[in-house]
């Protein structure tokens, strides 16, 4: 029989693992990708590409008395599946008893889409845009602006089948657009970017006259000295800022007192108050403008996954609800250990403050005084404990006057703690999807509100433009 099909080959895999395995997790994943590059108002480059890989992960063993191999192979031939399946039961005999061990999940029903063929993606996906792109080059290079920039989207498939039954498929779409626009002397720098799934709620032109207003603030230059600033957050470094908070909200390590959300005393600080009363976080897989894979998928095992969650079905979950810290991440086995409730991760976010209101520059027409920081960049921990991290601010921070933008000043490198940032918000926005600038590459998926943040610390200036 001849095995072509994402659903054949887990099929088959499964099949020929279940001949010496005591359990086995197949994931086949497809990814399609078209890009465009940009650079002085020229396309450069753009093209289409196409990817795929097989994960076999065999146990050896019942629940906690598990092993657990996982092997994974890219550009795979069907051909291949028996030696990839020995490779996969060879890691397990060499591994050590896996400490997330427990029961895999079964009992769901299989994807109506199941056997349906890979989504896929052209460089159709950018006719939309591409004439408003070409309008913005030319009347760019008419003004004495340069444009450059790319546009990618990718399609991914996914399909996880066990044997414990469970047959699951999801396709995500996935894009995002960045342009930034520099002065023919490249003295002046703006960025602007946006996420989206298909790009037909890309608006090239908006983000063209974002950029030029932007410029114009650069025109005129007003020292800032280093220090403790009240700060205008565009909703890209709020995201920024938040994502990096999420990635670190791992039940496993604050349990073990590693993390910002460890509890002095032990334990965790599930049920303190970690922000300010109106902030909410969430994640929900089924959310109209941020819908993502609605299953846990896991290559390995970490603090934040668990192999033995693989087809586990993901639900609405809330991180802060009015400040107060509700959930960490915990697959089952964190669950277990530390009494907290089961929460796998989720790949999108959503962040919103009671009463907020109005875009970024309601936000700024509302503040008396502070500095406007459009996207944050090379953001790193310093501190797991305080969540202290280190970055950048780039192309572009604005001096706010009562009310109105009334210059530039230098970028800023920030020493601040995204925990300590939402227990001093001040003023907030509607909340709205956006692209982090830094983060944008690994999680997609967020919609944060503009915010003003009292003491923002900016420790030192930066060269960076």
């Amino acid at each position: 029989m001849t095995v072509t099909e994402p659903h054949e080959i887990v099929e088959r895999t499964l099949a020929l693992a279940l001949s010496d395995t005591d359990d086995c997790v197949v994931i086949v994943s497809t990814a399609h990708e078209a890009n465009l590059r940009w650079a002085r108002n020229t396309l450069t480059t753009n093209g289409e590409s196409a990817e795929s890989s097989v994960t076999v992960i065999a146990f050896l063993g019942k629940d906690a008395d598990a092993v657990v191999g996982s092997v994974t192979r890219s550009g795979f031939d069907p051909a291949d599946l028996p030696d990839l399946v020995s490779a996969a039961r060879a890691a397990a005999q060499e591994a050590d008893r896996a400490l997330d061990g427990g029961p895999l999940v079964s009992g769901i029903p299989v994807s109506a889409d199941w056997t349906d063929p890979a989504g896929t993606t052209t460089g159709q996906v950018f006719a939309g845009v591409a004439p408003t792109l070409g309008h913005a080059f030319v009347t760019g290079a008419a003004d004495g602006i340069e444009h450059f920039g790319f546009a990618s989207h990718s399609v991914t498939t996914t399909w996880l089948g066990t044997s414990t039954g469970l047959r699951l498929r999801h396709t995500q779409p996935t894009g995002r657009l960045e342009l930034t626009a520099k002065s023919h002397d490249r003295t002046r720098s703006a960025w602007s970017g946006t996420a989206t799934r298909d790009f037909a709620d890309a608006d090239v032109l908006a983000m063209d006259a974002e950029l030029r207003q932007r410029l114009q603030w650069q025109g005129r230059r007003i020292e800032v000295a280093p220090g403790h600033h009240d700060a205008v957050l565009s909703p890209s470094a709020v995201s920024d800022l938040v994502i990096d908070l999420y990635w670190s909200a791992v039940g496993r390590d604050a349990a073990e007192g590693r993390s910002v959300f460890s509890h002095p005393g032990g334990g965790t600080r599930v049920g303190e108050q970690i922000a300010a009363s109106g902030v909410s976080l969430y994640s929900d897989p089924g959310h109209s403008e941020l819908s993502c894979q609605p299953f846990a998928a896991a290559i390995t095992s970490s603090g934040a996954d668990s192999v033995f969650d693989n087809g586990l079905a993901l639900t609405r979950t809330a991180w802060i609800e009015a400040g107060v810290l509700t959930s960490l991440i915990a697959p089952r086995a964190t669950a277990r250990d530390t009494g907290l409730p089961v929460a796998p991760a989720v790949d999108n976010l959503w962040l919103e403050v009671a009463g907020g209101s109005g875009c970024l520059a309601d936000l700024v027409g509302r503040t008396g005084s502070g500095l406007l920081v459009t996207c944050l960049w090379y953001n790193r921990v310093v501190d797991p404990q305080t969540l202290l991290l280190t970055g950048l601010t780039r192309d572009g921070v604005y001096v706010v006057e009562g009310g109105e933008v009334v210059g530039a000043t230098s970028n800023f490198r920030f020493n601040d703690s995204p925990v300590s940032i939402l227990g001093r918000v001040a003023d907030a926005g509607a909340t709205v999807p956006t692209l982090a600038r830094e983060m944008g590459d690994y999680f997609n998926r967020a919609a944060m509100p503009p915010l003003l943040v009292t003491g923002y610390n900016f420790s030192t200036v930066s060269q960076a433009s």
